[in-house]
C-alpha cells in the first residue's frame, strides 16, 4: 500500500471509531534511488510562462516561507472532508467521531515532538501566533531574553519592559556565552529565553541543548521557534530540554493555517485565555452586579476558544507521521546532498556572497541567503521567476536587524541604496526538491551574473498574473 492510501486508510479508521493503522513509511529508499525525491508533493511538474515567451516546470525554491503540501496530507484532507464537523460540544456521530480524530491528532503531534508527561499540545494558527499567545501567558514581570538575529515572529511579541535583545553572536560559542552572561547579571524573577533552531535566514543550526542547560542553570525556561528546524531535523523537546516548541504547518508540508505551540502547562494553566470565546468557558452566569461571572477550562481548550481548525489540526499531523515514518535522517541526507550542491556550485561564481553569522562550516538546514555584485535582491529574484520559472525570495526576510547586520558587515549600505544591494536573496528548499531544480538555478544564477545589469537600466519584465494563460501541467 502506498503512503498516500495508507493514509487515507488511516483517516477513514479514524472516522468509524476503530484505532488508525500507522503511516506506511512508503518507498523513500526506493524513489530516490530511482532519481526521485523522498516526499512526494502536490505542485511537482506545473508549468509557468517566461517573459521570453513559452514556459518550464516550476522551481518552487522557496520552501523556507511555505513549502509545498505533501500528497499524503492533501489525501487524508480529502478523505476527512466529507465527514468534517465541529468537535467537543456536538452529541451526533461525526462530531463525537470528529473530536476523537482531532483529539488523536493532538497526540500525533506530541509524540512528533517528544512531549513530556504533563505538556500541553495547543493548536494555534502560525508559529507567530503560537510565540503571541505564550507571550500573552507569561507572569507579571516576566525579563525576556532573545537575540537580534530571530525572525520577526519571535522577536516582535516580547515588545514589553524587561525585554532584552541580545546582540548577535558570530559563534554558537559566542551564543552561549552571551546568554549566560545576560542571565547572570538579570535582576531575580520569572524568566523566559527565545531562540531559534535553524535560521531562516542563513539555516545555520543553533545550540539549542546548550542554551537549554544555560538558561536552567540562571532559573529561566526556554521557548524553542521550531520553524525553520521542524521540516528538517527532529525536534525532541524533552531531549533538547526546552519548555515550549512552536512551529507552523505551512513549513511542514501542510496548508497554511495551522500551528502549534507545545510544552510546560503551568503559566498556560494560571493565564487568562488567549481568547474569550466558547469552548475556553467551562460556566458563564451573571454576577451580583449583573456583569458576566465566567470559570474558564483548564488544558489546551483554554487557549482555543471558538470552532477549531480540525482539518488544520488534521493536516499537521499527518505531515508529522508522514515525516517521522520517512526518517529524518534520510531526508536529511538527501537535503544535505542537495545543499552541496548548491553551496560547491555559488562558490565558483565570484559575483556571489552568501550571508553567513557563524562561518561557511557552521552545520545548516537547506536555507542559502547571498547578495549578488551589481544586482538589488529583489531585481534578481524576479529575474530569475520571468525568465527561468524559478521561485526564490528576496528582501530581508521578516528579520530585519540580522539581514541589516549581514549586510553592513559585508560593506553593503542597504538602507541608503548608496552603491549597495538593498536586499539579499534566499534559496530555499526540502527532500521534496528535485535535484535538477538546484541544477537550474546554478545555471541560472551563472547567466545572470555574467551580464549584469547597468545602473539606470530597467528590470527584466515581469509577467503580470493576469496575463498569465491557463497553468499547464506535465
Amino acid at each position: 500500500m502506498s503512503a498516500a492510501s495508507a493514509t487515507a486508510s488511516a483517516t477513514a479508521s479514524a472516522l468509524s471509531g476503530f484505532p488508525a493503522p500507522p503511516a506506511s513509511p512508503g518507498s523513500c529508499a526506493s524513489s530516490v534511488a530511482a532519481g526521485g525525491t523522498p516526499l512526494s508533493v502536490l505542485g511537482a511538474g506545473v508549468r509557468v510562462p517566461l517573459a521570453g515567451g513559452g514556459g518550464a516546470e516550476y522551481a518552487a525554491l522557496d520552501c523556507a516561507a511555505g513549502a509545498p503540501v505533501l500528497r499524503q496530507v492533501w489525501d487524508a484532507v480529502a478523505a476527512y472532508a466529507p465527514s468534517c464537523s465541529s468537535v467537543h460540544r456536538g452529541a451526533g456521530r461525526l462530531s463525537r467521531l470528529s473530536t476523537e480524530l482531532y483529539e488523536r491528532c493532538r497526540a500525533t503531534v506530541a509524540a512528533f515532538l517528544g512531549c513530556r508527561p504533563g505538556d500541553q499540545v495547543i493548536f494555534t494558527r502560525s508559529t507567530t501566533d503560537a510565540l503571541n499567545l505564550l507571550a500573552a501567558a507569561l507572569p507579571a514581570g516576566t525579563r525576556v531574553f532573545v537575540f537580534e538575529t530571530e525572525h520577526h515572529a519571535a522577536l516582535l511579541p516580547w515588545r514589553r519592559a524587561g525585554t532584552r535583545w541580545l546582540p548577535a553572536p558570530r559563534s554558537p560559542e559566542e551564543a552561549v556565552q552571551t546568554l549566560a552572561e545576560a542571565l547572570a547579571a538579570a535582576p531575580d524573577g520569572p524568566r523566559l529565553v527565545c531562540v531559534t533552531g535553524a535560521s531562516n535566514v542563513t539555516g545555520e543550526l543553533w545550540p539549542v541543548r546548550e542554551l537549554a542547560a544555560v538558561a536552567h542553570r540562571h532559573g529561566a525556561r526556554i521557548v524553542l521557534d521550531a520553524a525553520q528546524l521542524a521540516p528538517h531535523r527532529p525536534v525532541d523537546i524533552a531531549a533538547l530540554g526546552v519548555d515550549w516548541a512552536a512551529f507552523s504547518g505551512h513549513k511542514l508540508y501542510a496548508p497554511f493555517g495551522a500551528g502549534v505551540l507545545a510544552g510546560r502547562g503551568d503559566w498556560l494553566a494560571a493565564a487568562e485565555p488567549y481568547l474569550a470565546g466558547g469552548g475556553a468557558s467551562r460556566t458563564v452566569a451573571r454576577d451580583a452586579d449583573g456583569r458576566p461571572a465566567v470559570e474558564w477550562v483548564t488544558g489546551a481548550a483554554r487557549h482555543e476558544a471558538g470552532s477549531p481548525n480540525v482539518i488544520g489540526a488534521l493536516a499537521v499531523a499527518v505531515a508529522c507521521e508522514t515525516l517521522a515514518a520517512a526518517g529524518h535522517e534520510a531526508l536529511a541526507a538527501y537535503e544535505e546532498r542537495l545543499l552541496l550542491r548548491l553551496c560547491e556550485g555559488l562558490s565558483e561564481l565570484p559575483a556571489v556572497r552568501p550571508l553567513s553569522l557563524f562561518g561557511p562550516d557552521a552545520a545548516r538546514i537547506a536555507v542559502v541567503s547571498f547578495t549578488v555584485s551589481g544586482w538589488d535582491g529583489g531585481d534578481f529574484a524576479a529575474a530569475l521567476s520571468d525568465r527561468y520559472g524559478i521561485g526564490v525570495r528576496a528582501g530581508l526576510f521578516c528579520a530585519h536587524p540580522l539581514v541589516r547586520a549581514l549586510l553592513d558587515g559585508a560593506g553593503r549600505q542597504p538602507d541608503t541604496g548608496c552603491g549597495g544591494p538593498l536586499s539579499a536573496v534566499r534559496v530555499s528548499f526540502g527532500a521534496a526538491t528535485p535535484a535538477d531544480h538546484i541544477d537550474r538555478l546554478l545555471r541560472a544564477v551563472a547567466e545572470l551574473t555574467g551580464r549584469h545589469r547597468a545602473p539606470g537600466t530597467p528590470p527584466v519584465p515581469s509577467v503580470r498574473p493576469w496575463d498569465l494563460p491557463e497553468q499547464e501541467h506535465s
